[in-house]
Order: structure tokens, then sequence, then C-alpha cells
């Protein structure tokens, strides 16, 4: 035994770590510009970006805090991470967005939309959602290998270990890097996914001997009594939908494919490839409950569930694997976002603050070194998180409350900067003063409740309209020019012509601009000229009603 791992379980680990980098190292020899560092020259295949999509938005804490809550609470909970499966189809929407924005970060769309002050504060919220984000991820796969190591290696130690290593590799390679291991990190996350049930299912003696091990609530795919209620999974709906336009490496999720139907594909059925991992996850937590109430073992925390499960369930070698997958959720995103924060920073606050003449090679310098600073930043705050769900939830939350202005923003032509700084910080204070409120302190990180965020998101959207009609608009000639190009392609090479109509292609956006749907015009050739919208997005209300059938055919057995 090595550092609590048997000797098979320490080579697999060791080859991941060696093979992960060199791989790394060799694609980044190609990356010369800073576009292609940050946004890979949007040249990426739908394949890739379906395991770029799928890579970032899994991360170790998800598995972690979903079989966590279910092994405490039952299936039901599979919700907290659901919650965007209800608004998976609006991605096939909203993919086209970023690509057509024709910008790199979303803080330039926003200070193209509502001017540069707006622009950095939003910057500031993205670089701390990074920092944010990279902690919870490196702490939910910390806790699960401290765990499965029998608490013999430190998660201050693995966290150090995994930065060390996605670090190197994305200084060097940036997104083209990123985009290329999170595809093959993709399938070791799809392997860990699976890899825990049958061999749970045969310690605990299959179906019959869980539902005679743990309460039948278990087994509800809906469930009052965890929490997870109608009123419960609408806000965490609406938490999606709204959040995910904010999130700042969406762009890179939808505006870095070859085409725009790249795009969408990728963010759309990458999301529903982590939906069918979600039930493996769920799952596993109800297979965990019953083998600890059968072996009549405790936790002192939920989410060391499933490191226990990895501990106890699987042989020498898949031990290995299975924390080489985890390491894999992890570093995906992990570099994902170290990219992402460089390129916030660089062409946010350098370009725009510092020094606006910069040359290729000083833009992509600094995209580097302050992608690598931030995520030393990201690493400083792993150490100092407790529970990995409510600090998933935490960082959600807060991208839905900046996601008014940027969600609102398109909808609506006549939002303006007055009203996206109204709602933005009217929806953060609300929030906040109804949870010390109701708790009686004061914290960053909440325990997540849907009334808060409901209120909170009610006011900020409120105020958005209210503020927005009662102040002066934003310039018109400025505003005519984005919505102009959101209704053109971003596929064609014009050779400085204008761009095509989408209308012309079937591919109007159905989503832009809602009030224009009081006009006759918007109505003209409705179906041809939202063709690709209108299919799509059945298609992928398709896909829910078979992943909603097959989790609640499994709860069957």
């Amino acid at each position: 035994m090595l550092f609590g791992f048997h000797l098979y379980d320490m080579l697999v680990i060791i080859g991941y770590f060696v093979m992960i980098t060199i791989w790394g190292l060799w694609i980044a020899r190609t990356i010369k510009t800073s576009d292609g560092y940050f946004r890979g020259e949007r040249k990426f295949k739908w394949w890739i970006m379906m395991g770029q999509a799928f890579g970032t938005g899994t991360h170790a804490e998800n598995f972690v805090a979903q079989t966590g809550a279910t092994f405490q609470l039952g299936f039901s909970t599979i919700w907290y991470q659901w919650k965007n499966m209800l608004i998976t189809p609006f991605y096939w929407l909203l993919a086209p967005w970023y690509r057509r924005s024709e910008r790199t970060t979303i803080g330039e769309m926003v200070e193209d939309r509502y001017g540069p002050q707006l622009g950095a504060i939003y910057t500031v919220f993205a670089i701390a959602y990074f920092v944010f984000n990279q902690g919870v991820m490196l702490q939910g796969a910390a806790k699960v290998i401290s765990v499965a190591s029998g608490q013999q290696v430190s998660s201050t130690g693995i966290i150090i270990a995994m930065s060390l290593v996605f670090m190197l590799y994305s200084f060097f390679g940036g997104l083209v890097t990123s985009a290329y291991l999170n595809f093959v990190q993709a399938l070791m996350i799809i392997v860990l996914s699976l890899m825990l049930i049958p061999s749970g299912l045969i310690e605990v003696g299959g179906y019959a001997g869980m539902r005679q091990s743990v309460p039948p609530d278990f087994f509800k795919l809906f469930s009052p009594e965890s929490g997870m209620g109608v009123f419960m999974i609408l806000m965490l709906a609406v938490n999606g939908i709204v959040g995910i336009t904010a999130q700042p490496h969406i762009l890179s999720m939808c505006a870095t494919g070859n085409t725009e139907r790249a795009g969408r594909i990728g963010q759309t059925y990458g999301a529903f490839v982590k939906r069918l991992c979600t039930i493996g996850w769920a799952l596993t937590g109800v297979i965990v409950a019953a083998l600890v109430v059968q072996r009549g073992v405790s936790f002192a925390d939920p989410e060391m569930a499933f490191g226990y499960a990895t501990r106890e369930l699987l042989l020498p070698g898949l031990t290995g694997l299975m924390i080489a997958s985890i390491l894999a959720a992890n570093m995906s995103s992990c570099s994902t976002f170290m990219v992402n924060a460089g390129a916030l920073f660089t062409r946010n606050f350098y370009q725009l603050y510092i020094k606006p003449d910069a040359d290729e090679k000083s833009v992509l310098r600094m995209g580097r070194y302050s992608g690598f600073l931030l995520t030393v930043l990201g690493v400083m705050f792993a150490l100092t998180v407790k529970n990995v769900l409510h600090a998933f939830l935490f960082t959600e939350t807060i991208a839905a409350f900046m996601g008014i202005m940027i969600f609102g923003g398109l909808l609506w032509k006549r939002a303006n900067r007055y009203g996206a700084l109204a709602a933005v910080i009217s929806s953060f204070s609300i929030y906040y003063i109804l949870n010390y409120i109701n708790t009686g302190s004061l914290q960053l990180v909440y325990k997540w409740t849907p009334e808060p965020f409901g209120w909170a998101m009610l006011a900020g959207f409120s105020l958005l309209v209210v503020i927005s009609l009662l102040t002066r608009p934003e310039d018109r000639q400025r505003i005519d020019m984005i919505f102009d190009n959101m209704n053109r392609l971003s596929d064609t090479e014009t050779d400085g012509r204008e761009k095509p109509l989408a209308k012309d292609y079937g591919q109007d956006l159905i989503l832009l601009d809602l009030p224009g749907w009081f006009t006759r015009e918007r109505w003209r050739d409705f179906f041809k000229r939202y063709r690709e919208d209108i299919t799509g997005f059945l298609l992928a209300w398709g896909m829910v009603g078979v992943l909603v059938l097959l989790a609640w055919g499994i709860l069957q057995l």
C-alpha cells in the first residue's frame, strides 16, 4: 500500500498524470496567437464541442454533491443537478447568441450592450466566479480521493497535485489543449458515472436488498419530503436558465465551433450526456445508503459517500481508474476556467485600461500569466470550502443574478445600463437580506433555499424593466447594430461584405427581442425563418422525455 492505495492503483494514477501532461504539452506546440489561445480560432468540430461542454460542465463536486444528497435524502434530489434538465432545450436557442456576438469574452458583450462601466463590473464578477468555482471543484475531488485513500492522503496535497498538472498544460496550450483533453476526459467521466453501480448492487443484494434497507421515499423521482417539491424545482430551473447566460465560460462553450450548429449541438447534447450520467450518480447514492445501513456504518459528512463507495466496492486497479476519472472531471473544467479567466483579465482590463496598444505577443503572455495567477486564488479558496453542494449552488446563484442583465438585455432591446445595474444590486441585496433574516448570521455562502432566490429574481427583473423605462435609453444606433448582428449568420466568410440574413437560411433566433413578437413582421414566414430553432428545440424536448422515462423506469425495478 502506498498513500492508502494498492500498487496497481498508484500505477494507473501516475500513468494518467504523465499521459495527460505529455499530450497536453504536445498539443500546445501549435499555439502561436492570442485568438488560438483564447478561442481555438473557432475551428472545433461538433464532437469536440460536445466533449468540451460536457467535460467543462461536469466537475468533481457534481458527483460528490449528488451522491451525498441522494445518500442522505433519496433519489429525488437528482433535481439539484437536473435543475437544468428542463431548460437544456433552451441551450439550442441561446448558443448562437455568443457566436454572433463575435467577442472573446462575455465581458466584451456586456460592454457592447451597456457600456464599459458595466463591462468592468461583470469582469470582476466573472473572475470571482472562476476563483470560487475552481475552489469548489478542487475541494470536491479532494474529498473523494482523501476518503478513498482511508484519509492517508490530505485534501491539501491532492488539491496542489491536481493544480500543478492542469496549470502546466493550460499555461502553454490554452483552449485548444483544454478542448481536446476535455473530449478524452469526458469519456473517463462517463466510465466513472457507471463504474460503482454493478459491484454496489451485488454487495447490497440488488434492488430487493436496497428496498429493504432504505425508506420508500428514496425511490421516488419527485418527493417533497426530500425538499425537492415543484416550487423548489421551478426555482432551480430559473436559476439554471438565467444563470447560464452569464457564466463566463459559456461563450467558449458555444462560440468556438466551426459552425453555429456545432455550438448548438455541443452545448445542448454535451449537457444531455451530463444529465444521463447524473442518473448513475443518484443511483450510487441510494446504493451507498443501503450499504451503510447493512454494515452499520455512519458518516460525519454525507458527501463522504462517493469516496466510501470507491474504497469499498472497487478492485485494485479499478480504484486507480476511478481516481483518474475524478481527476479528469476536475482538471478538464479547471483548465477551461483558467484560460477563460486569463482572457477576461487580458481583454477587459489589460487591453482596455492598462495597455490598449499591446502587441500580439504581449496579449498572449498576459493571458497566460493572468490565468495562472487567478487560478492560484482558486486553489486558496478550495482550502476554505466546507460543504460542496452549498458552494456549488452559490456559484450558480450569483451567476443568475448577473444573468438578469445579459438574458434581459437580449430578450428586450429597451433594457439599459441603469436598469441592468439596479437589477444586479437589488437581486444580490434582497438575497442576502432575506438569508440574514432567516438565519440570523451574515455569510458568504448560505444553504440554498428557493424563497430568497425567488424574491431576489423577481425584484431584479422588475427593476430591470421599471428603471429602464424611467431612464434614458441606450444609443439607438449602437443597439441596432448589436441586434442586426444577431440577425445575421456567423458561419460564412464574407471578405468584408455584409453577412447574410439568418432568416433567409431558416436560422433566425426565436428568443431575440421578444417584444418584436407583437409586430406583424415577426410572424411572416414564421416556420421557414425559425426552422433551425424550432426543429432543434423539439428534438431536445424529446431527449428530456427519454431521460426522465429512463430514470423513472430504473426506480421501478
